[in-house]
């Protein structure tokens, strides 16, 4: 029980993170992301649909290919494994 507890706290601190650089950074810097959906967009439905750390590391894999040698392209989420 305590293990969700603070899953779901990771989780809500983690998309509230990812909303507040899209609200208060991304319009500044502009659209630099080279991906489709962008990699905030991917960060939010990873973290949703997968956990934090799981979502977490789909994440952060994906923004270190988000570089100006990167091709870029379409990259949709994974879908969760279904049990």
């Amino acid at each position: 029980m305590i293990a969700s507890v603070i899953r779901k706290a990771v989780t809500a601190l983690m998309l509230s993170l990812i909303d507040a650089y899209k609200l208060f950074i991304s319009p500044f810097i502009g659209r630099n992301c080279r991906f489709d959906p962008t990699c905030s967009t991917y960060a939010l439905t990873v973290i949703r649909e997968h956990g934090p750390v799981r979502g977490g590391w789909l994440a952060l894999r994906r923004i270190g290919c988000c570089h100006p040698w990167s091709e870029g392209g379409v990259d949709l989420p994974p879908k969760p494994h279904q049990h």
